[in-house]
């Protein structure tokens, strides 16, 4: 990578002067690189005119949950929940990311209950007091943006409603921590302490992840960890926090399917999902 002189354009395409841009952050980058004896990417850095295509993705995924909420009820089957999904998105003249990636079957993942992630739309109707995980993942432009929501259809026990308010928070308390030059570990250790507390475990086996140019980047976003640990947030990241709490193990195991991800034990698993951008002071929601 050539050097960068402080009156050249800016390498993030901000169409800045170097010296008015990323110069500052480039040098503090440098030096915490020496003191912690690793080097810190910056390619994984989006450029403003990326997170504004991130951003105008992630209002299509916002008005999907949209009409998900008005429309989601007792006797729906997850099918007729991916048809509304579909039809939105391709009227919105995006992409499902989810059809076809790597042979997934449908535009949107279902997971009902003790489902805890990547479950397939079917048949299978909706009842009284199941609890729903509906996550889109959106390309609008060639930029993606992913994020989930929980449903409780009807009057559902007592249990299930405060599994999903515990996911929802254990998400908040996730984002709180992000801001530049925190680290990844922040945010895990953050996620299993709030969730452990409750009495919940947190999944490790899946994670949120960078997101923008493709479905899947760098950074992997752990939900349990250490403070101090893994790699350091930047201004301009971008990726999802997406913590799973299970009301008993935190283990999961693969339905014949390949795809649905179900709890070991049978118990009820919640989720709750954004995609993010760090910002100069703390962070963003794209979503």
């Amino acid at each position: 990578m050539r050097r960068i002189n402080r009156n050249d354009d800016c390498w993030c395409g901000s169409g800045k002067k170097y010296k008015k841009c990323h110069m500052e952050q480039d040098e503090t980058l440098r030096k915490l690189g020496n003191e912690l004896g690793m080097k810190i990417p910056r390619d994984i850095i989006k450029t403003p005119e990326q997170i504004e295509g991130i951003r105008k993705s992630g209002e299509i995924t916002r008005g999907i949950f949209d009409l998900v909420e008005a429309n989601i009820k007792v006797g729906m089957t997850t099918d007729e929940i991916n048809t509304l999904v579909h039809e939105y998105t391709i009227n919105h003249d995006a992409i499902p990311a989810p059809l076809n990636y790597g042979g997934f079957p449908k535009s949107v993942c279902t997971s009902i209950n003790d489902v805890v992630c990547h479950g397939i739309p079917s048949d299978r109707k909706l009842e009284e007091g199941d609890i729903i995980n509906v996550d889109v993942t959106s390309i609008l432009g060639g930029y993606f943006s992913d994020s989930s929501r929980m449903y409780i259809i009807g009057e559902a026990k007592k249990e299930a409603v405060e599994l999903v308010e515990a996911a929802k928070e254990a998400l908040q308390v996730g984002m709180d921590v992000v801001k530049p030059y925190a680290f990844v570990g922040d945010i895990g250790e953050a996620i299993q302490t709030y969730a452990e507390s409750k009495g919940y475990s947190v999944v490790y086996e899946y994670g949120g992840h960078g997101i923008g140019v493709k479905f899947h980047e760098d950074p992997y976003i752990a939900h349990v960890g250490k403070k101090g640990e893994g790699m350091i947030l930047l201004p301009g990241m971008v990726f999802t926090i997406e913590p799973m709490l299970n009301q008993g193990r935190p283990e999961t195991r693969i339905l014949k399917d390949d795809w649905t991800a179900v709890t070991r034990d049978g118990k009820l698993s919640a989720q709750w999902e954004h995609t993010i951008v760090v910002t100069e002071d703390g962070y963003e929601i794209l979503t």
